[in-house]
């Protein structure tokens, strides 16, 4: 994206020290060659800070403390018990001593690593990436690699220009059953893909209502707010995790689990851009509480060689199961009833295949008959397959390279964008609105009757019916939407609180 506002632009004097660049967000602009960064040699060790391990950082942790020539030399977290336990757990696996840091500036300005591996929250994904590749680190972002579009591409734009290498936490590129399944659909040997189904069926309980919960004792509430603007008091009641559900900070369970899906959607069809036409229909149903982003949606991505549709569920398959037993009784892809609902669905014109989360493959012919399922590929896990790229400064061998994760993260962003400058209908009327489509019609019945059977009824209840926005793909900015533009390009990206600020990347 290529959009100059002033908000997005700053810039440093010439005689201002390197660490006050990152100290206070300087724009690019200046040539960061950080004084105790190397260049590394065949037989070095690389060290990787990593940043952000409450949760999924454990497993960042975890990954790189295996690796012949690899270790955690520092980790870094704004929460002290957090960063305490993690550090001394790192110590004592490794048996070397490993740095902790609350702020990440501090991390990038000591000279203890050569790449970065970040699983912050959502609102703090391209921003870490993009620090650290001003002080001279590659960088591992996990998923979404953004909060919106235009930082997204801001953070590729930088990995290309200053050389770095930068991978993007789509974890599913690494998986070797779903890159062969991926072939024999590209192959055509099931004929033409007539859509294809990002499904995210899992389980969402109500986060409860009033808000009013409490910042960790130690925390610092700053830099965990990061980008974004300060929140006071909050408006959840659990601090971990809940901020997935509110705007500010994360993008709902499309770009929390989703964006694993909706990634090999994308790569299942083949498309390198955004979709030029996406639409969302969709709301936060069957109970009422504090969270902001849809628990039940379905996102059309009209791109011109197959729709790919994502589809969100965070009830269960009954209103019965919201009292026992909700996580084991999820909807089911109705191609794949035998399987899970956290999966892509391949709908081709000679039969369908399935790809779970965790790999898992079948394939069936037009007539539902199993099929062979094609050999996986050897590959290396996602983290390996990172520290090797970082090895011989080659992109193109990343599974997960920056872009790739960037474009799924944005439909993820389209599709809520949608959802956002939507209006609230019945099921009448939103039948009237899509009824030139039959498989867009299908799939929001399917989401109908799935939300009756848990008592929520779209007769008598509304449902937010999003406008089918407008992208120039080549831009990732909405185009030819009248007055809808400015609106939805707004949401395209976001304000940013100094001195947090995203850099446009010229």
């Amino acid at each position: 994206m290529s959009k100059s506002t002033e908000r997005n632009s700053s810039s440093t004097p010439i005689g201002s020290s390197r660490r006050e660049v990152l100290k206070y967000g300087a724009g690019f602009g200046l040539a960061l060659a950080w004084p105790n960064s190397k260049v590394l040699g065949a037989n070095d060790d690389i060290r990787v800070g990593v940043i952000g391990v409450n949760g999924r950082g454990k497993s960042h942790m975890d990954a790189y403390a295996k690796m012949s020539g690899v270790r955690v030399a520092a980790i870094c977290d704004v929460d002290p018990d957090v960063l305490d336990a993690r550090v001394n757990k790192m110590s004592d696996q490794q048996k070397i001593s490993v740095q902790g840091f609350s702020d990440m500036r501090e991390m990038f300005d000591s000279g203890e690593i050569d790449a970065v591996s970040t699983a912050t929250p959502n609102h703090w994904h391209t921003l870490t990436g993009v620090w650290a590749i001003q002080a001279g680190k590659d960088a591992y972002v996990e998923k979404p690699i953004s909060h919106n579009v235009w930082e997204g591409r801001q953070l590729v734009k930088l990995a290309r220009k200053e050389n770095k290498i930068c991978q993007g936490g789509t974890q599913s590129r690494s998986m070797g059953s779903i890159a062969a399944a991926v072939e024999l659909v590209q192959s055509g040997k099931l004929g033409k893909i007539k859509y294809v189904k990002g499904l995210c069926y899992k389980p969402r309980a109500s986060i409860g209502k009033g808000g009013g919960g409490a910042i960790p004792e130690g925390v610092n509430y700053d830099i965990w707010c990061g980008p974004a603007e300060m929140e006071s008091p909050l408006g959840r009641k659990r601090f971990h995790y809940d901020w997935h559900w509110f705007y500010n900070y994360g993008n709902g369970d499309m770009g929390n689990q989703g964006i694993h899906q909706m990634d090999v959607a994308r790569w299942y069809i083949g498309e390198d851009k955004i979709a030029p036409r996406s639409m969302s229909i969709g709301g936060r149903l069957g109970y009422d509480d504090d969270g902001e982003t849809p628990n039940t949606q379905v996102v059309y991505h009209d791109y011109d060689s197959a729709p790919l549709i994502f589809e969100t569920r965070g009830l269960p398959s009954a209103k019965k199961y919201q009292e026992k037993d909700w996580g084991k009784n999820m909807s089911k892809p109705e191609e794949f009833p035998d399987q899970g609902g956290i999966a892509v669905v391949v709908v081709c014109e000679g039969g369908n295949v399935y790809t779970s989360s965790g790999g898992k493959v079948a394939v069936t012919d037009k007539d539902g008959k199993k099929m062979d399922n094609p050999e996986p590929k050897k590959m290396d896990d996602i983290f390996t397959n990172f520290i090797n790229a970082v090895k011989s400064r080659k992109r193109e061998e990343q599974y997960a390279e920056c872009e790739e994760t960037h474009i799924s993260s944005a439909l993820c962003h389209t599709g809520l964008i949608s959802h956002r400058l939507g209006a609230q209908m019945k099921n009448g009327e939103v039948l009237e609105r899509i009824k030139s489509d039959a498989v867009l019609t299908e799939r929001y019945q399917s989401m109908a009757d799935h939300l009756a059977k848990n008592d929520v009824d779209l007769t008598k209840e509304g449902i937010t019916v999003g406008p089918m926005v407008k992208f120039n793909p080549n831009t990732e900015w909405a185009e030819g939407n009248d007055g809808l533009d400015a609106a939805a390009n707004k949401l395209a990206t976001r304000e940013y609180r100094a001195p947090y600020i995203v850099p446009e990347v010229l």
